[in-house]
């Protein structure tokens, strides 16, 4: 990130409680920005789950006469908005994605499942997983593989995908571990005090 990339980040951060100032410095300064130092600044704040600036900036990026649509842009907004549990935006982003005609591969799909499910949004996860479903690439074990270990939490989900799994790769096997790992445990060590 250039200097000019910086100084417009940590101006950003100051501004962003002042939607007037910080919409003038959009106009002024943002704009003015080469394609790298936006998209590093945009990549900085999602990594410092700034969701906010982070949804300003994606605007901004998609108006650029430079933008075509990318999966790694979209996959990357999309996995701070899970983080940040932020499922209205979330949804936003999907439709632009939908709209833009971005298809992701199956390894990406598992992983997006996978944040949904790991920051408490089966619902979403499951969407994205129907999405997933409906893909024209081609199925593969490995996300199947990731989206289960994600479901342990969620019993009843895990049994469609469970299903999903074993009719798509018959020849397959999928570990399920025991009902009450840890109750058992506790049991045993109540039962020997005893």
């Amino acid at each position: 990130m250039s200097k000019e990339g910086l100084i417009a980040a940590k101006e950003l951060k100051r501004l962003q409680s002042n939607p007037v100032r910080l919409d003038c410095f959009f106009r002024s300064h943002i704009s003015r920005l080469l394609k790298s130092d936006l998209v590093s600044v945009l990549a900085e704040f999602q990594r410092q789950d700034q969701v906010f600036l982070s949804m300003k900036l994606y605007d901004v990026v998609r108006k650029e006469i430079w933008y075509r649509p990318d999966l790694f842009f979209y996959r990357d907004i999309l996995m701070m908005l899970a983080r940040n549990r932020k499922v209205d935006e979330s949804r936003q982003v999907w439709e632009d994605l939908k709209r833009e005609e971005v298809l992701f591969d199956q390894h990406t799909f598992g992983d997006l499942v996978r944040a949904y499910l790991d920051s408490g949004l089966p619902s979403e996860a499951m969407n994205i997983y129907d999405e997933m479903r409906q893909s024209p690439d081609p199925p593969l074990s490995l996300p199947f593989r990731v989206i289960l270990k994600g479901l342990l939490p969620y019993p009843e989900l895990r049994e469609k995908v469970k299903d999903d799994f074993l009719e798509l790769f018959p020849d397959m096997i999928v570990y399920d571990p025991p009902e009450d790992l840890f109750g058992d445990q506790e049991s045993r060590r109540e039962s020997e005090s005893e």
